[in-house]
């Protein structure tokens, strides 16, 4: 039986996808606004870095109060977490469509709309595991985990699609569209009751903004090529330790604490999380990598690189579905093992095919094998980690694994971006100083001209930069442009390949412990 207040059912297929919609909605939100940021400039008559900035402060905000969202959860219930984080949502997408000005944008999509997701992430989290048990349970964490996955891989396209064709207004008219239709099924939705303590823990709570923020800008600052990145992540990493001091004390003394310590006693819990963060670092790695490529080296617009990524979404989206309802008595931990080794295989053998690829068709295998693979990743990993964990526990559970989530999709994005951009300085120097045909006078200069534009350059738009030039060193700094790219891409896939490796020992350490069993007494398991 389940805890008193929770009703626990088999299956309802009408719940899992309103929660699948609700999801798809918080992931692809950044997505179209990252896409529509020259429109947005355009339209508000704004400039590009005050967009920036405002995609920026929302993953700040969001990532920042996570863990104090959870606690909210607990305090105020969490259905009405989940409701209030939808409604924030919905009031950050109608402010961008009748936004006039910057101001709007900051104050509702930005601060209001990263606050709701700090409410929706282990809200709805905490939801499936009160509303649904065993079977049903890991089919929807399957679901819900393709909805973010497919979202985060074609939003970028969706986005790009509407705002070419319509406007980016109506792109967030039909989120808030969405979002309407959630909350008009939310009676659907059973609360999951806390019967812990409802003490704050204030000083937690601090520690955690200073912990969480800190390592968010820092890899902020370090995407955009800013300084101070060190003292930045520096802040966040004695945040975070001083936080993990502080809850350790305080659960000592017996006090409330913002997330209880002993969450991490569990080796199933930390195995979970890990997995998590290498699996978003992966992602990340790989959406930045990829339509980097295509539309740098292959010369594809938004629109075609969409389509090149599209079998890697799609295939985690039907293997995560399949997953979800076929699970019979695979192993958990095996179906994580089969995705890390099918993720890391499939961005493996995309190393050599970059420098021979004349089209996206190269990329239709590779990318097949690894959206299997994350699509077995995004069906197991949520359910493995909050599943034997009590419902008194589950809010602080499923906001330190969103935190984790979180964390590694930003890490992946900014470092697999930071090592292509760090490679491309260096490979195009080297090749500029070995160059038999630009003269030497003019070496450094040509090096330098590459790192600033080139970098972000297709051939053919480098060409028309270089009108007037001789054509054997316009042909030279093109063939420089076309050596130097592709392996600094081969560099920057490492770091999704290095994540799914360490997701692959990961995996062997799950295999080595029992199967993680649903809690459904609440008296969760915790300790492994």
């Amino acid at each position: 039986m389940s805890t008193p207040g929770a009703v626990p059912v088999r299956f309802n297929g009408k719940l899992a996808l309103l929660l699948a919609m609700a999801m798809f909605v918080l992931v692809v939100d950044t997505s179209i606004m990252n896409v529509s940021i020259s429109a947005v400039v355009r339209d508000i008559d704004s400039t590009v870095s005050g967009v920036q900035s405002a995609i920026a402060l929302e993953a700040l905000v969001s990532a920042a109060f996570i863990l104090i969202g959870s606690k909210v959860g607990d305090l105020i219930g969490r259905k009405l977490a989940y409701i209030i984080g939808l409604l924030c949502y919905a009031a950050g997408a109608v402010a961008m469509t009748l936004a006039q000005s910057l101001l709007p944008v900051i104050v509702f999509w930005a601060v209001i709309g990263g606050i709701g997701a700090s409410l929706l992430l282990p809200s709805m989290q905490s939801l499936i595991h009160g509303n649904f048990e065993g079977a049903a349970q890991a089919r929807v964490y399957a679901t819900v985990g393709a909805s973010a996955a497919i979202a985060a891989a074609v939003g970028p396209l969706i986005g790009g699609f509407i705002t070419t064709f319509l406007s980016w207004r109506v792109a967030f008219a039909l989120e808030a569209l969405v979002i309407a239709v959630v909350l008009i099924g939310i009676k659907l939705v059973h609360d999951v009751p806390y019967t812990g303590s409802r003490q704050v823990d204030v000083v937690g709570a601090l520690l955690s903004v200073v912990g969480m923020g800190g390592i968010v800008v820092g890899i902020l600052v370090w995407q955009e090529g800013g300084g101070a990145v060190g003292v930045l992540l520096a802040v966040g990493a004695i945040g975070l330790g001083g936080l993990a001091y502080w809850l350790i004390r305080r659960k000592r003394r017996s006090k409330a604490t913002l997330i209880d310590p002993d969450l991490f006693r569990s080796k199933l819990f930390r195995l979970g999380v890990t997995g998590q963060t290498m699996q978003q670092i992966a992602l990340g790695g790989t959406m930045i990598v990829l339509p980097i490529y295509l539309q740098m080296v292959l010369g594809y617009n938004a629109l075609q690189a969409g389509l090149s990524i599209a079998p890697l979404s799609l295939s985690m989206f039907g293997v995560a579905l399949l997953a979800g309802k076929r699970v019979g008595r695979r192993r958990p931990a095996t179906l994580i093992l089969w995705g890390f080794l099918l993720l890391t295989v499939g961005l493996v053998i995309l190393i050599p095919l970059v420098p021979r690829a004349d089209s996206g068709w190269w990329l239709l295998g590779p990318l097949i094998v690894s959206g299997a693979g994350l699509g077995l990743l995004v069906s197991q990993l949520n359910n493995y980690t909050l599943s034997p964990v009590s419902d008194e526990r589950v809010s602080e559970a499923a906001g330190v694994n969103s935190a984790a989530g979180s964390f590694g999709l930003s890490f992946g994005l900014a470092f697999a971006g930071a090592i292509m951009l760090a490679s491309l300085s260096l490979i195009f120097t080297s090749l500029a100083m070995d160059s038999e045909v630009l003269p030497s006078d003019e070496k450094q200069q040509v090096a330098q001209v590459l790192e600033e534009d080139a970098e972000i350059l297709s051939n053919a738009a480098l060409a028309d930069l270089l009108v007037g030039q001789p054509d054997d060193i316009k042909a030279e700094i093109i063939r420089i442009n076309t050596e130097a790219r592709p392996i600094a891409l081969q560099i920057a896939l490492l770091i999704p390949i290095l994540a799914g490796g360490v997701g692959l020992l990961n995996g062997f350490r799950m295999r080595r412990l029992p199967d993680p069993k649903s809690s459904g007494t609440g008296e969760g398991v915790l300790a492994a």
